[in-house]
């Protein structure tokens, strides 16, 4: 399982539609808001874990 790096849910890999590579790594999203988050500002993500969605 990965977790979703904008809201911190639990992803299963093998199932997840909502993917995106950033810096050559693979993230897995649970929902399409998350991933679109991700992509306009990954670095926040990054930086301190999952802060939610704003």
């Amino acid at each position: 399982m990965a977790k979703d790096p904008v809201c911190g849910m639990e992803v299963d890999e093998k199932d997840a539609k909502n993917t995106h590579y950033h810096q050559g790594k693979m993230y897995f999203f649970c929902a399409p808001g998350c991933k679109e988050a991700f992509k306009k500002d990954p670095e926040r993500f990054l930086k301190g874990g999952p802060v939610g969605m704003m």
